[in-house]
């Protein structure tokens, strides 16, 4: 079942429940917190100006990239990093802050990972069903049972497990998923966490499910092409308050996930918004990997 297809069923089931963009009135007036971790030590993106460049190929890629970015309605923010050198790249609006909509489901798959993997957690099947339904198709229903289930908190903790220092809840006392601001920089840190700290299964389980997402999600990250291989995890909604859509993908493209690429889209635009932030995100993705990998 597809966000948009979830939302339908989830008003039509109770009208108490009304989906707006992915996010429902329920969830609109649930508190979240602020998360508060630290960081842990690890090989993470750092700033550019603490990085090695790029391969200069991908520089003038990226450049291009930006380039096309500012010809479009909003607020791209880019960031590509290079996890076999350690190299960045990143755009002027790399650390804007945006609504994350449904990429802190990539954030709630990897701590469940992570903390099954410590015994804090056992996974049962039916978790196993529902972080698969929430990285294929988007599914709300299935965050929500998980944030439910495992509570709120543990996930804003895990915030700083995975490099999110940036990313914030909108109220301190109740976190929520759906509700939560985040940047490119941060988003980056987070795939570049998820794969630098989970066990080989678990990196292969989350690597597999980010690439073959569904139809929904097959924009973003994945414009890099067949070719570069790419995996990711969007996630889309007006939630502005003037209604204009939010469009951001997050993933990982090449031969063994060597670069991993981060798009946040505040699109600032209302009418046909979400086309207009799909058609950015992929033509970021394509620009900078689409015929780099022979």
């Amino acid at each position: 079942m597809s966000e948009r297809s979830e939302r339908t069923t989830n008003t039509a089931e109770n009208p108490n429940n009304l989906r707006l963009g992915g996010m429902s009135v329920f969830r609109r007036t649930i508190a979240i917190s602020v998360a508060l971790a630290a960081s842990l030590t690890l090989r993470m993106p750092v700033t550019s100006a603490q990085a090695p460049a790029l391969d200069p190929g991908l520089v003038r890629r990226a450049v291009a990239a930006d380039a096309y970015a500012k010809t479009r309605p909003g607020v791209i923010g880019i960031v590509v990093y290079d996890r076999r050198t350690g190299a960045i790249w990143q755009n002027g609006n790399a650390n804007s802050t945006v609504w994350a909509e449904s990429t802190e489901k990539l954030e709630m798959v990897a701590s469940l990972l992570s903390r099954n993997e410590s015994h804090a957690i056992s996974l049962t099947a039916d978790d196993r069903d529902l972080m698969h339904r929430m990285l294929n198709v988007s599914d709300d229903n299935a965050a929500d049972a998980l944030w439910k289930r495992y509570g709120g908190a543990s996930f804003a903790r895990d915030l700083g497990r995975f490099g999110m220092t940036s990313s914030t809840f909108r109220t301190p006392q109740s976190p929520y998923w759906g509700w939560m601001r985040t940047t490119a920089a941060d988003l980056d840190r987070l795939i570049n966490s998820a794969l630098a700290q989970l066990n080989p299964a678990d990196r292969n389980y989350l690597i597999g499910e980010m690439r073959s997402v569904g139809s929904d999600q097959q924009w973003g990250v994945w414009g890099a092409g067949p070719a570069a291989q790419p995996g990711n995890k969007d996630g889309w909604s007006p939630d502005n308050p003037d209604g204009s859509w939010l469009d951001n993908s997050v993933g990982f493209v090449g031969p063994d996930e060597r670069y991993t690429l981060a798009i946040t889209d505040n699109t600032q635009t209302v009418a046909n918004g979400d086309q207009v932030g799909r058609a950015t995100d992929t033509q970021v993705a394509n620009i900078l990997f689409n015929g780099y990998f022979h």
